[in-house]
């Protein structure tokens, strides 16, 4: 059996899983993420030893990564993980682990867990996307993981729909992540809040306008509050408005939407399936991609990464 580690490494922990070929996650181990190069490192070699601590053998590990990461497994980036510029992380663990090690951009091992073992199961072109504090997505073109030029594609929260729009964390304005992610959504409520229309969102944030976010909103939405449901409509066409788009550009057969505003499931997908309907070139004349859930969870990063090492070592 060719058992694989899969991780999934972010800003806050790092995750990590011995995965069965068929998917099936043997055992997991979690820690916080460390700041610096050196600290992550040797937080990563820790994960696995405890991994390969007993049975079953591991043949290969591949690792998500929150940064731009190129096809040699050097890390050019990473915007929440400090220290981590132009590090040479997949040379530094071969060597030091005696095993073939796979690392790429977390959004994109997340999809490819998508693609081979969820949602996207059996597509050969579809896009996922991840609403969270930001935007991430992963592209799947002709069955095969997409990565660009030089190994950065699907940065696909960072495209200009707004010139005049809100700051992005990048630091440029009006970025779709800047309209749709899930820091835009908490944004959005406190503004709403702030003109008194969005009292069931106010009164779950205990009446304070500056501690609304995201967690508010979802809460409110499944509670059944009418306001905060409109607030959802309105920032669903925000999501739709750059769904539409990448489809023009990509024509995927399925879109596959992750991340905790997933956890709202038809109450956040029914109105972005609507708005996406009005913006797509040629609606009326084309068949229309599906926008689904994703399915693998919280999981799909540790199951991509691990999938994408068995398939690459």
């Amino acid at each position: 059996m060719s058992t694989t580690i899969g991780m999934d490494i972010g800003g806050t922990n790092v995750r990590g899983a011995i995965v069965a070929e068929d998917g099936t996650v043997v055992r997991e181990e979690h820690r916080h993420t460390p700041r610096g190069f050196a600290a992550l490192s040797d937080t990563i070699l820790d994960v696995v030893a405890d991994l390969r601590s007993g049975p079953p053998e591991v043949i290969a590990v591949g690792i998500g990564i929150a940064a731009l990461v190129d096809f040699d497994g050097r890390v050019h980036f990473a915007p929440n993980l400090p220290g981590l510029v132009n590090v040479p992380l997949r040379d530094q663990l071969n060597e030091a682990l005696d095993l073939p090690v796979v690392i790429d951009n977390d959004a994109n091992v997340a999809a490819w867990g998508e693609a081979v073992y969820g949602a996207a199961a059996g597509v050969r072109d579809a896009l996922l996307i991840t609403l969270g504090t930001g935007i991430g997505g992963g592209i799947i073109a002709g069955g095969a993981l997409y990565r660009g030029g030089h190994g950065f594609a699907a940065e696909i929260g960072h495209f200009t729909v707004e010139p005049d729009g809100p700051l992005c964390a990048c630091g440029e304005r009006g970025h779709w992540e800047a309209i749709a992610s899930g820091t835009a959504l908490g944004r959005m409520a406190r503004e709403a809040a702030a003109a008194g229309a969005a009292p069931s969102i106010l009164a779950a944030a205990g009446g304070h306008v500056d501690a609304i976010t995201g967690y508010h909103v979802t809460g409110a939405v499944l509670a059944g509050e009418p306001d905060a449901q409109q607030l959802l409509d309105r920032y669903a066409v925000n999501v739709a408005i750059g769904l539409a788009g990448l489809a023009n550009i990509l024509d995927p057969t399925r879109i596959v939407v992750s991340g905790g505003l997933i956890d709202l499931g038809e109450r956040l997908l029914d109105p972005v399936r609507h708005a996406f309907a009005g913006r797509i070139e040629g609606a009326a004349l084309r068949p229309a991609p599906d926008i689904v859930a994703a399915t693998l969870g919280d999981r799909a990063g540790m199951i991509g990464a691990a999938a994408l090492a068995r398939a690459e070592r």
